[in-house]
């Protein structure tokens, strides 16, 4: 017993002596951790006007935002330039390097960025975000003239393909703005994906121009659930609560993810999680019965009925998301969808019949 209590505290302090070393030799914090770093003494400072030189002129859609942002926070002006000997900072396209990796080069003289593309350059400045003062990230000019940053040698790439994040919009809506802003924090750890989930049972949150029942009665619910689901009776706000995104709003945020070179995937869920789109087209269900977008959270057995004028709408549906978002996936849902309306539905039973189908699933 005595052994094992000396055991424990011997490995607690080893542990303790491991971290407290590792946190006195890492200077530099980045999130997420490059694949190498190597920190040197020194500083480079910077101050007034910042010239940049590139070796290859579309590399510097790498450093927009940065620019943009120092233009925001700071009396730093970051300008191009097309002397490479006296410029500040200096983009060089690096064919040997891999999509998306870089590799910045911070001495007191200068910073330099090698990179295979403007990807790769993007994520060099997002690096060199973090390694400013937090007020970067504001919209205020509280940096001042003068900043310092530390010397440093990185060499950085995706270890990962898809790199991303998801945000449902239709249980609880977010304005432009906080998209905006979530799309800020993916670009700065360096995702590249943002999964927009946008049609729900509990609302539909973007404009289609063919079908604006959509939003204008599937954008809204009557209340919201309040409380645990498994109260009994249920309990609600009776408020009504409402929101959607025109695609003024959407083609606006597209390009926004753009320049910090996220790709976004829309969700337009089928054939379950419906009951929005249904409660503004109820011919589209298998009962063709008045609904109501649903006020509590869960799984509900009314759902798209597979009808030619359903897959018409999903074809209008889907040609206006295709024109809004460039990018190559759209998510289609295709979970939680009961079969329970298709099992009674005379138009569903002969569809079976005509076309083989041994059952529902």
């Amino acid at each position: 017993m005595q052994f094992g209590f000396q055991f424990i505290v011997t490995l607690v302090t080893l542990i303790f002596s491991v971290i407290t070393t590792c946190l006195g030799q890492n200077i530099v914090n980045i999130i997420p951790l490059p694949a190498e770093i190597i920190e040197r003494k020194g500083h480079l400072d910077i101050s007034g006007r910042l010239s940049l030189f590139s070796n290859v002129a579309d590399l510097n859609k790498g450093m927009q935002v940065l620019q943009d942002q120092l233009k925001l926070t700071s009396e730093i002006q970051l300008q191009f330039s097309n002397d490479e000997s006296t410029s500040d900072i200096l983009l060089l396209k690096a064919p040997e390097l891999k999509p998306g990796q870089y590799q910045l080069d911070i001495t007191d003289k200068k910073i330099r960025i090698r990179a295979f593309d403007a990807q790769g350059v993007f994520y060099a400045s997002q690096t060199l975000m973090q390694l400013f003062p937090v007020g970067i990230y504001g919209n205020n000019k509280v940096l001042g003239k003068k900043i310092s940053l530390p010397c440093l040698w990185i060499n950085d790439y995706p270890r990962f393909e898809y790199r991303g994040m998801h945000l449902d919009v239709c249980r609880h809506f977010f304005p432009k703005e906080f998209i905006k802003k979530y799309i800020d924090y993916l670009a700065m750890h360096k995702m590249n994906f943002f999964h927009w989930h946008l049609t729900e049972d509990q609302g539909w949150r973007i404009e289609i121009k063919k079908y604006p029942k959509l939003t204008e009665i599937g954008g809204s619910r009557k209340e919201t659930l309040i409380g645990s689901y498994n109260d009994v009776p249920h309990k609600f706000d009776q408020t009504k609560y409402s929101g959607f995104y025109t695609q003024d709003d959407i083609r606006e945020i597209v390009s926004y993810a753009s320049k910090r070179f996220i790709t976004i995937v829309p969700e337009i869920e089928m054939p379950g999680h419906a009951l929005a789109a249904l409660a503004a087209y109820p011919e589209l269900s298998c009962n063709e019965k008045s609904l109501e977008v649903a006020t509590i959270w869960g799984v509900f057995e009314d759902v798209f009925c597979p009808k030619e004028s359903t897959f018409e709408f999903l074809e209008n549906v889907l040609t206006e998301v295709t024109e809004l978002f460039p990018g190559p996936y759209i998510h289609i849902g295709g979970d939680e969808c009961p079969k329970v309306r298709w099992k009674t539905c005379q138009q569903c039973q002969t569809l079976m019949k005509r076309e083989g189908l041994k059952s529902e699933e």
